[in-house]
C-alpha cells in the first residue's frame, strides 16, 4: 500500500471509529453520485427542452450552479478522505522520511485549523441567511443551498486532524501500514 493510501485509510481499522469512517465515506460517495446524476439529468433535460421543445425550466440554471458548488465541496471531502488533494509541496520532494512526514504534520494541522475556522464562519453565514430569510432562487432559501459549506469544511477539518495524527505517528517511526 503506498504512503498516500496508508495515510488515507490509517484510521479505518476494524474498531468502531474505523467502521464509522468507512460508513461516512460511503455516505459521502452516495451523495456525490446522486448529485452528479441529478446534475447530468437536469442539464441534459435543459438542453433537450431548449433545443427541441423551445422551453426550459426557469429554476434549473440556478439549481445547477448550486449543485456545482455541492459537488465541488463533496469532491474536496472525498479527495481529503483519500489523501489525494492537490498540493504544492516542493520541500517534501527533496526530503526523506521522517522529515517528509514532519512537514505533513504541520501542513495537515494548518489545513485542519483553517478548515475549522471556515466551518465556523460558514455556520454563522448559514445562520444569518436563515435568520434574515434570504432566498437563493425560486422559493429555495439561501441557508439551504449554503448548508454544504459548514458541513464540508467540518468534514475537511476532521479528515485533516486524522491525517495530522497519522503523519505525527509516522514521523516518529510508528507503524503506518495496515
Amino acid at each position: 500500500m503506498n504512503s498516500s493510501r496508508a495515510a488515507a485509510r490509517a484510521w479505518e481499522g476494524d474498531g468502531p471509529l474505523g467502521r464509522s469512517l468507512r460508513l461516512l465515506g460511503s455516505v459521502e460517495d452516495a451523495i456525490l453520485v446522486f448529485l452528479l446524476a441529478v446534475m447530468i439529468g437536469l442539464a441534459s433535460w435543459q438542453i433537450v427542452a431548449r433545443n427541441v421543445l423551445e422551453t426550459a425550466i426557469i429554476w434549473a440554471d440556478p439549481l445547477l450552479r448550486t449543485l456545482v458548488l455541492w459537488v465541488g465541496f463533496f469532491g474536496a471531502v472525498a479527495a481529503a478522505r483519500d489523501d489525494r488533494q492537490i498540493n504544492v509541496d516542493v520541500m517534501s520532494r527533496f526530503l526523506d522520511e521522517p522529515w517528509r512526514s514532519r512537514i505533513r504534520v504541520v501542513t495537515d494541522f494548518f489545513t485542519a485549523l483553517v478548515s475549522g475556522f471556515l466551518a465556523w464562519q460558514a455556520y454563522r453565514f448559514v445562520q444569518d441567511a436563515r435568520e434574515y430569510g434570504e432566498i437563493a432562487f425560486s422559493s429555495i432559501p439561501l441557508w439551504l443551498t449554503a448548508s454544504v459549506l459548514p458541513v464540508a469544511f467540518t468534514l475537511l477539518s476532521v479528515r485533516y486532524l486524522l491525517l495530522t495524527g497519522f503523519h505525527l505517528r509516522q514521523s516518529f517511526g510508528g507503524k503506518t501500514d495496515e
